[in-house]
């Protein structure tokens, strides 16, 4: 078996600039909003799935000298801003506030359902990526700009 030279090896690579996925994204409306439906499914399934790891390691019997931003909690210091202090276990952050309806596990719960839902839309908007939602039926072109004026009238 003949040795390959690096030189020949470099003639025989494919290389793709890093734009060109980017490129054909912007040119496919539908794809271009799977794309962004998946992204918003990454960060709200990881929000979902961090908070539950941080209910599951936080220990609430001593807020004082073993507050939560010393346990490595992150995300339940920002839930604790917009008011959800309980837990359906019966723990609470021990800051009176408001009675809210909300508890941690119901926040968590939400967002692994948002994250659930936005799979199916974003592999929905990626089959159907030529749908011509956008183009006018009596001129066909693009009324994307008129139809957002439209809305924000």
């Amino acid at each position: 078996m003949k040795a390959q030279s690096a030189v020949s090896y470099k003639l025989n690579e494919v290389r793709l600039p890093w734009f060109r996925v980017h490129i054909v994204l912007l040119n496919d409306p539908g794809r271009l909003i799977s794309v962004h439906i998946m992204h918003t499914r990454l960060v709200a399934g990881w929000a979902g799935e961090m908070l539950l790891y941080e209910v599951i390691l936080l220990d609430p019997s001593d807020p004082v000298y073993n507050p939560i931003w010393r346990q490595g909690c992150y995300l339940i210091p920002f839930i604790s801003r917009i008011g959800v202090l309980t837990s359906i276990t019966g723990w609470s952050l021990g800051i009176s506030s408001v009675a809210s309806d909300w508890t941690v596990e119901i926040v968590f719960a939400a967002h692994i359902i948002l994250s659930g839902s936005c799979i199916f839309a974003a592999f929905w908007h990626w089959a159907y990526w030529d749908l011509n939602l956008f183009m006018s039926r009596s001129t066909g072109k693009l009324v994307l700009i008129k139809f957002l004026v439209s809305i924000y009238s």
